[in-house]
């Protein structure tokens, strides 16, 4: 998940290349899984990104089209490709696997198989409908700006965080999966910021079964309604399966800052603004007397869910 379920993309890895955790958590009706893994698979080359012409970009193994709208440089084009989080033993590879161990062996389906997939190669090229319009950001709003992406056109960019692929994962049918990929943002090199980074993201779908199911009266529970909108809930969200969805997050989270950084850490929820989930949170652990922002997550808009 801002994000979903991802450390926290500057602040938790002290590197230039870092990782960033984020969470949404959703409602949704039960439905059957159809998704062809291989329709994401990165193309592996040692010259992931070439031009073509004066106009026209190879990467990836797909030629685009540039326009008056393309602003990526060949600086950043070099690093696409690189997919330094699937470099055995990169510290960020541990990372990853270290989380996706945890999930592996925390979170186990009916038939005692691993609840969440694990997505880490999906092309890091997506369309601007996919990296904004399908997760509800409006036009104009400030995080679409050139000044803050890399635009391979007006139609495609640099993915600037892996909520990206949550919309075709989702409708492809998958209700609980981590995605792992670097994200491109146009910041100014210092100590802590850096164009390339890294974000791992999970997202889990709840049916009224697996929400209430361990519930008293739960078979009396309902997930929707037609309500009205209010700090702690969506309108078209029961308060108590908002409240359990919430709860569920925040202990998911909890549980695996633990595995990460030991016992004994002190935590604090903030309530915050993301334009995909609602209500909002960043956790925040108090690290060497001061409080350092380690994460974001949410319950997932239902309109996202349903669209």
């Amino acid at each position: 998940m801002k994000d979903i379920l991802m450390a926290a993309s500057r602040n938790v890895i002290q590197m230039i290349h870092c990782i960033k955790v984020v969470l949404p958590w959703g409602l949704q009706i039960k439905r059957a899984a159809s998704f062809s893994h291989a329709c994401y698979k990165n193309i592996s080359s040692d010259f992931a990104a070439r031009a073509l012409s004066a106009n026209t970009v190879e990467l990836l193994g797909q030629t685009y089209f540039s326009d008056n709208y393309g602003n990526v440089t060949k600086k950043i084009l070099s690093k696409v490709g690189i997919n330094l989080h699937n470099q055995r033993n990169h510290p960020l590879w541990l990372i990853k696997e270290r989380v996706k161990n945890h999930f592996y062996k925390q979170y186990l389906g009916r038939s005692r198989t691993p609840l969440f997939s694990v997505y880490d190669d999906m092309s890091p090229v997506v369309t601007v409908e996919q990296n904004f319009d399908r997760l509800l950001i409006p036009q104009g709003h400030p995080s679409r700006k050139k000044g803050d992406n890399y635009y391979l056109n007006h139609t495609h960019m640099l993915r600037a965080h892996t909520s990206a692929h949550q919309w075709d994962l989702i409708h492809a049918g998958l209700d609980a999966f981590l995605v792992v990929g670097d994200v491109y943002r146009r910041d100014q090199v210092d100590s802590t910021h850096y164009p390339v980074f890294h974000q791992m993201e999970g997202v889990r779908l709840f049916s009224s079964y697996e929400l209430f199911s361990n519930v008293s009266d739960g078979e009396n529970c309902c997930l929707f309604e037609q309500g009205h909108r209010t700090p702690h809930k969506q309108e078209m969200h029961t308060m108590e399966a908002a409240k359990l969805v919430e709860h569920n997050l925040k202990m998911t989270l909890t549980k695996l800052v633990a595995h990460l950084f030991g016992d004994g850490l002190k935590i604090r929820w903030v309530d915050c603004y993301f334009p995909f989930t609602h209500p909002s949170f960043e956790m925040e652990i108090n690290f060497q007397g001061e409080w350092m922002e380690v994460l974001g997550c949410g319950v997932m808009e239902q309109q996202l869910v349903n669209s």
